[in-house]
């Protein structure tokens, strides 16, 4: 799969193989930890429900834990976002089409004569 592209931006930009497996992979990541997240939440609110003192005191190791996890799917969508941004860049050097700028917006560049 290394060194393969596709062009599945439906824009006609080519993503290489390597990069392709990176955002796969960092989203597994994202979904196992939002997969954690929900049975953390749903420990906690057993927990709150039950209003057993020791139950009551272990949701604040969970909701520290929860707390982590998500600091980790802010880095890791920031990430994805840098990764993405900078194939993107990689991806239109020297291309005089569209380009789409890390804004989201379609713009135009052009080779400028020496």
């Amino acid at each position: 799969m290394e060194g393969d592209t596709f062009s599945g931006l439906g824009n006609g930009t080519q993503i290489d193989g390597k990069i392709l497996q990176t955002f796969q992979k960092n989203f597994v990541q994202v979904q196992n930890i939002l997969d954690q997240n929900r049975l953390l939440i749903n420990q906690i609110n057993q927990n709150h429900e039950s209003k057993i003192p020791d139950n009551l005191s272990r949701n604040v190791g969970l909701i520290r834990e929860l707390n982590n996890n998500i600091r980790r799917v802010v880095d890791l969508y920031a990430d994805l976002s840098s990764s993405f941004t900078k194939s993107m860049d990689a991806s239109s050097e020297g291309d005089s089409s569209g380009v789409l700028k890390s804004d989201g917006k379609a713009g135009l560049k052009r080779n400028r004569p020496v």
